[in-house]
């Protein structure tokens, strides 16, 4: 497993506790729990980031050695692109700053990561051939958004391997490692947790029609683009009410998450 990267804090680094900071911590914090909660994490591996509101040079991710479900969004690191923790105690692993640091630096748009190794879209990674088939509805809202990485090569322990990452990227939302896991970028921390959250249903689904042997029934594909076209046009606000109705849940049943 991978080990944590040791790095100095930084002091004078200005205001990093304003309301749209804080918020993003909250709603960061919210995307852990939910995800441990539906079994989408990995012990203390993994690991999702952010982009620090207002700084580009900035951003938020977890401590190493806290699972999932024990991050709060004052838990929650915000590093520099350098490895160096400008806020928060402790330090992230190694790889959670190689992967992230390097696809926050190289793709701008990518203002929020999620890495895992979530159980079905991971197996679907680790077969030969393209990872999702468009036979089920859910699986249409990432056609045309998704790469594969076919060159696993080990750890992210240095920047090399975390361009080489970044690079793999291209302009897709999802990255499917192969051997790996997958990765995913957003806009926003609620576009990337939306797509994390249908990706692995979509990936279940596949995975359980799948293993009945039966021979799967792919949707045309003038009917896929359509599907996703109409899905697209609103998942911008389903995505934004999806982690509001999270957050609502964890203020009833886990409300020092926001702490």
């Amino acid at each position: 497993m991978a080990h944590a990267l040791a790095a100095p804090k930084l002091n004078n680094i200005g205001d990093l506790d304003s309301p749209e900071i804080r918020a993003a911590r909250v709603d960061l914090a919210a995307c852990f729990r939910m995800a441990a909660r539906l079994g989408m994490h990995e012990g203390i591996c993994n690991h999702f980031s952010a982009v620090v509101p207002g700084r580009d040079d900035l951003f938020l991710v977890n401590p190493y050695g806290w699972a999932f479900s024990e991050v709060t969004a004052s838990r929650l690191l915000i590093c520099d692109y350098a490895g160096n923790v400008v806020a928060g105690e402790g330090v992230p692993e190694v790889t959670a700053f190689f992967i992230h640091a390097r696809v926050h630096l190289k793709a701008p748009r990518a203002k929020a990561a999620f890495h895992t190794h979530m159980p079905f879209a991971t197996s679907l990674a680790m077969l030969e051939g393209p990872p999702l088939v468009w036979a089920g509805q859910s699986s249409l809202k990432f056609w045309g958004r998704t790469l594969v990485d076919e060159d696993y090569n080990g750890l992210a322990f240095d920047e090399a391997e975390g361009d080489r990452i970044a690079a793999s990227l291209g302009d897709a939302d999802v990255v499917f490692m192969k051997n790996h896991g997958v990765l995913v970028v957003g806009e926003r921390i609620c576009d990337a947790w939306d797509d994390l959250y249908y990706l692995e249903r979509a990936a279940e689904a596949q995975v359980l029609a799948m293993s009945t042997g039966r021979v799967l029934k792919p949707v045309p594909e003038a009917l896929a683009r359509k599907t996703y076209e109409q899905m697209r046009a609103t998942d911008g606000e389903a995505a934004r009410l999806h982690l509001e109705s999270i957050k609502r849940i964890l203020a009833k049943e886990a409300p020092e998450f926001a702490d």
